[in-house]
């Protein structure tokens, strides 16, 4: 009975992620807000009634995209933060995690970049809060250097939220210059986020001065 049960959940797993890539590959060309249940459906090859087995709508799905498309990015980030080389090495190791995961993930990235501001507030929402909790995962591993002995935990968040969106952002202009096949502009795009990334910690190092 207990070998039944695992199989089946294995099965409804395998259709539960087979949806989600469905739904992804979609909206490569469309919004979440004009995506219809049936075409991702029909993609993956099962009745309409079976999405309801994993989903309440098309919204429900996108909110499981985003946790998708970002819950990976997290661990890196944790683990690069919780290292001890200087601020030169963070951010060198940083911005190349942030251009390899767009390598890897580019519609998880087109996804998030699309959708943050886009016309399902579900979606919006669950952008915005998983957002806080990378920053507020990012605010810990800031915290444990000792450099922010003197911050203010409020401060110390702001900072994460600037390095969070500043991912963001990076990610989101490498994207485009890959969508264009303009490797030089990649290049130059993870250049000035080092930069960028550098004069923020220089700041930092001023801030309670």
């Amino acid at each position: 009975m207990s070998h039944t049960i695992g199989v089946r959940q294995a099965q409804k797993q395998k259709t539960r992620q087979a949806l989600l890539d469905a739904g992804l590959r979609l909206l490569a060309e469309q919004s979440l807000s004009s995506l219809g249940l049936r075409e991702v459906t029909r993609v993956v090859g099962v009745a309409p009634a079976a999405f309801y087995r994993h989903f309440r709508d098309i919204p429900d799905l996108g909110v499981a995209l985003v946790e998708e498309s970002l819950g990976s990015l997290h661990v890196v980030i944790r683990a690069i933060l919780a290292e001890q080389p200087g601020a030169e090495e963070r951010i060198d190791r940083t911005v190349a995690v942030v251009e390899q995961y767009v390598r890897e993930n580019p519609a998880h990235v087109r996804f998030i970049a699309r959708e943050r501001h886009g016309g399902v507030r579900a979606v919006r929402k669950a952008i915005a809060a998983e957002l806080a909790r990378f920053a507020a995962e990012v605010a810990a591993g800031l915290r444990e250097q000792p450099v922010s002995d003197a911050w203010s935990d409020d401060d110390v968040l702001m900072l994460a939220e600037m390095y969070v969106d500043h991912l963001v952002m990076t990610a989101s202009a490498i994207l485009d210059a890959a969508d264009d096949g303009d490797a030089a502009a990649c290049d130059r795009i993870a250049e000035r986020a080092r930069r960028q990334l550098r004069l923020i910690s220089l700041g930092r190092l001023h801030w309670t001065d």
